[in-house]
């Protein structure tokens, strides 16, 4: 029971900073950091940074939530 309770908090605590994480780095002073006449395979680099930063934050959170508790 205690197991149980213990993973839940430190899933819990990784959320939030997954969240926090997020927040920074879809604010301005980090995403200001992509937004230059540059493009990546054809694409410009702005959009391209935000699909890739928002595919592997949504990357992290699947496997945050289907890791098996230790």
């Amino acid at each position: 029971m205690r197991s149980g309770l213990l993973h839940q908090r430190l899933l819990h605590q990784r959320l939030v900073g997954l969240f926090a994480l997020a927040l920074l780095l879809f604010n301005f002073p980090l995403l200001a950091l992509w937004d230059r006449d540059a493009t990546l395979a054809g694409v410009p680099l702005f959009p391209a940074a935000l699909f890739i930063v928002w595919a592997l934050l949504i990357a992290a959170l699947a496997w945050l939530m289907e890791r098996a508790p230790d």
